[in-house]
């Protein structure tokens, strides 16, 4: 199968977790994907197998928290692909579970600038080739933003923020052809919560809460996120695809 044969796509936070399997995803479907990371060797690392199996991959190095480096990624896509079809915000940090009195000024301002600042500049760069391509976005989003305890406040309020974007721009821009969606995802195993899934009593827990029983894996929320940029979500906008192994089910 290959559902975004002669498509560009950008996946943010693409070095890694997530990222690099859904980049590896599009990649495996014809896809010409831009690997955009703010660490430059996971980044090329992944465009490096791409590339290897016989796809399609460039490496661009950014910083989704601030505005200019957004920008300047979709401008050396359009350079050097001439159309962009669609774009992944997917960048994160975690916060560790930080409760409020534990948060610091400067671990929000992390987590906000990244996962949902980040993701309104992903959008706001994107759009315009978006609506020339009639192309869509794809956020990820969290169980921690669907329900309180899926992370700390400064992630969780990122991620209530995220789909609030996810609804508002699929309606400001529907008329025009493009659509927004975004997957919620559960504890999955990645780099981000290694720390965590490591610990047996958290990974015992966070396993024994989920109704399948296990955490999920990267290629799982990647598969979905396929789904929702294809031509099969074609009247699928505005909405939020759990991929939480029942979690938010409960």
């Amino acid at each position: 199968m290959a559902r975004f044969n002669n498509k560009t796509v950008i996946v943010t936070g693409g070095g890694s977790g997530v990222g690099k399997a859904t980049a590896e995803a599009f990649a495996r479907e014809g896809a010409q994907v831009v690997v955009a990371d703010v660490i430059e060797e996971d980044g090329a690392q992944v465009v490096e197998q791409i590339n290897r199996r016989g796809g399609d991959g460039l490496f661009l190095q950014v910083d989704t928290s601030h505005w200019h480096s957004v920008e300047q990624l979709v401008n050396d896509t359009l350079g050097a692909y001439g159309s962009l079809d669609v774009f992944v915000n997917n960048a994160g940090v975690f916060d560790g579970f930080a409760s409020c009195m534990e948060t610091t000024d400067t671990l929000w301002d992390q987590v906000i600038n990244v996962n949902l600042k980040g993701y309104f500049h992903g959008c706001r760069a994107a759009l315009p080739a978006l609506i020339e391509s009639q192309g869509n976005i794809v956020m990820t989003a969290s169980i921690a933003g669907l329900g309180a305890g899926g992370g700390g406040t400064a992630y969780t309020v990122s991620k209530f923020g995220t789909v609030g974007l996810i609804k508002q721009v699929a309606c400001e821009y529907a008329e025009q052809g493009v659509r927004v969606n975004g997957v919620a995802p559960g504890g999955l195993l990645t780099g981000m919560t290694e720390g965590l899934s490591d610990d047996d009593q958290v990974g015992a827990m966070i396993a024994g809460r989920t109704p399948l029983g296990r955490w999920g894996e990267p290629e799982e929320v990647a598969s979905s996120i396929l789904f929702l940029a294809s031509a099969e979500a074609a009247y699928i906008t505005g909405t939020i695809l759990s991929v939480d192994g029942g979690w938010r089910a409960q």
